[in-house]
């Protein structure tokens, strides 16, 4: 029982602290998700008798709180997006999406099993876990709440990548776990059932679900005559139906269940997009997933001082640091080179590959599913790439957007909340 009270108290301060932070560090080269990390690893540093967090131990937890922590990021991704869907509008977040993550995972596998040490399967699902960017821990390089108006081409085209590539990765780790299992007489008939089922069906059907979802949600909330229609003081509630609906429903249909999300949540935000619902659903997601973020970063710091990365080499850290600093920048400038964002946009998104809570889910189903025998040296390399990421991106974000804003003639992120701030609020209706 003592354990119980103390990590509530723990979680009630991290609570207020997420609470409060993100305006405080607006104007400061420091995001919020570093210092949880942190106080993760304070809080189970000291002699305190709290249960170690380590993810190989508790595997399916992790899954499922990952799990659901992503999926709660879609939501709340594809809500805030003002642009519609077309493939010419989407070009940039697809062109990331469908050529430069399968570069990624390709070169990146390649690597891994030639340089790194790794057999075959591991460095498949090495790569397949890390070449998806993060929905959770970008905020700061994400376009604004919906209506705002902060969608220029560098926010819009990492928020579109976040929110597509979280399905679109799976299918590699599913061929990383067809790769351990399959011999070498039945590789080819696995590689086939892999194309068509893992590929072809999944992908397929999470888009049609997702598409689905969206438009009988949109029914429910709009085209019922009014005295059956949602209450507004519900739409948070709609939100996280969005989420669980159209993420259960898929998987149960054995498609991609994060891909059906987000286009759910897009298309449910292509209706009556001035209504107010859209920003009452994106705060409700949006706070959510803060609790969620607080939740897993801290048992994150708290896993790095029990031993998580203890397995780590050189050669591992020099694979994450080689992912983070090299192949994705450079991909990102060649993928983009006939694209008409200009090249300091360029290169903005293509430093801008935040790896986080999206890499931790993919790594825990995996080893959920089948036993990889180099497991832990798997979790420190994720681990290592992840803290890497949050602190790198996490303390370049705010000068670099800023600079961006300011070379467009924009204003800043912090400059827009305190005329937010200064303007007269008037009550809804």
């Amino acid at each position: 029982m003592s354990h119980y009270n103390l990590i509530l108290v723990i979680l009630g301060v991290a609570i207020l602290a997420v609470a409060w932070l993100p305006s405080l560090l607006k104007k400061f080269p420091l995001s919020y998700p570093i210092l949880f990390v942190g106080l993760g690893m304070l809080v189970f540093w000291l002699p305190l008798g709290l249960p170690n967090p380590d993810p190989n131990e508790h595997s399916t937890f992790t899954m499922h709180l990952t799990e659901i922590c992503v999926t709660v990021a879609l939501t709340g991704t594809g809500l805030k997006i003002d642009r519609k869907f077309s493939l010419w509008r989407w070009r940039a977040p697809l062109q990331l999406v469908m050529v430069l993550m399968g570069i990624t995972i390709a070169v990146f596998a390649v690597v891994a099993w030639k340089l790194g040490g790794l057999v075959p399967a591991s460095a498949l699902l090495l790569a397949a876990t890390l070449a998806p960017t993060d929905p959770v821990l970008a905020g700061d390089v994400q376009v604004g709440n919906p209506g705002e108006g902060r969608e220029d081409n560098v926010r819009f085209a990492l928020t579109g990548e976040a929110g597509l590539n979280d399905g679109l990765a799976f299918p590699f780790v599913h061929l990383a776990l067809v790769v351990l299992a399959a011999s070498s007489l039945h590789l080819g008939q696995e590689l086939l059932h892999w194309a068509w089922m893992d590929v072809l069906y999944r992908t397929g059907m999470g888009v049609l679900a997702g598409w689905l979802a969206g438009l009988a949600l949109s029914f429910l909330i709009f085209d019922l005559p009014r005295r059956v229609r949602i209450n507004p003081e519900a739409y948070g509630f709609v939100a996280l139906a969005v989420t669980l609906t159209a993420y259960g429903v898929t998987e149960l249909l054995h498609g991609y269940g994060f891909l059906a999300v987000f286009v759910a949540a897009v298309t449910l935000r292509s209706h009556e997009r001035s209504h107010e619902y859209h920003t009452e659903m994106h705060e409700f997601t949006d706070q959510l997933e803060r609790l969620l973020i607080v939740v897993i970063l801290i048992l994150f710091g708290g896993a790095i001082v029990r031993g998580l990365l203890a397995p780590l080499t050189w050669t591992g850290a020099a694979l994450g640091l080689f992912l983070l600093l090299i192949l994705r920048p450079m991909g990102g400038i060649l993928t983009l080179g006939r694209s008409r964002v200009t090249w300091p946009e360029r290169l903005v998104i293509s430093f801008f590959g935040i790896r986080g809570i999206g890499s931790f889910f993919y790594l825990a189903f995996a080893l959920h599913e089948a036993q990889f025998a180099d497991g832990r040296q798997l979790w420190a390399i994720t681990g290592f790439t992840v803290l890497t990421s949050i602190i790198l991106h996490g303390t370049l974000a705010t000068p670099v957007m800023d600079w961006l804003d300011r070379r467009h003639g924009r204003p800043t992120a912090g400059e827009l909340e305190e005329q937010q701030q200064a303007a007269p609020e008037h009550p809804r209706n």
